[in-house]
């Protein structure tokens, strides 16, 4: 059985971290937060919101960024996680193949039908084809 997320208010949020709920509303108009909301259309934040509703205030805040780049770091963040997702799919690939990609270039095993064969067999097919 699946558990629902803890959800806050939009006043809970505020009363939270000492903001007035326009500022929240103002952060959702500028697309730098997305609560979910209720069938009665109450704004609902999750953790994950809160999370990156401290990164918010913390740039703003502490750092003294203007909106506009919050928008800009949040999206680096955003495309770096997706970079960083991809990279470990990449890395896992590598270490499922090692032992194929250390032996690219050598003539494949009887009967094996992974997808680098048929590159391990052009490439064996290009080398000796330049040895002579």
């Amino acid at each position: 059985m699946k558990r629902k997320a803890k959800t806050y208010t939009i006043s809970a949020v505020a009363d939270q971290y000492s903001l007035h709920p326009q500022t929240l509303r103002m952060y959702e108009r500028e697309g730098l937060l997305k609560p979910s909301r209720s069938e009665g259309n109450t704004r609902l934040y999750t953790d994950p919101d809160l999370e990156r509703l401290e990164l918010i205030l913390a740039l703003t805040r502490d750092l003294g960024v203007n909106l506009a780049g919050v928008e800009i770091i949040l999206n680096m963040r955003e495309k770096m996680d997706a970079m960083q997702q991809e990279f470990e799919r990449f890395f896992q690939y590598l270490q499922s193949h090692a032992e194929e990609l250390t032996n690219f270039g050598e003539p494949p095993a009887e009967g094996t039908s992974d997808a680098l064969v048929p590159l391990t067999r052009t490439a064996a097919l290009r080398r000796r084809a330049f040895r002579g």
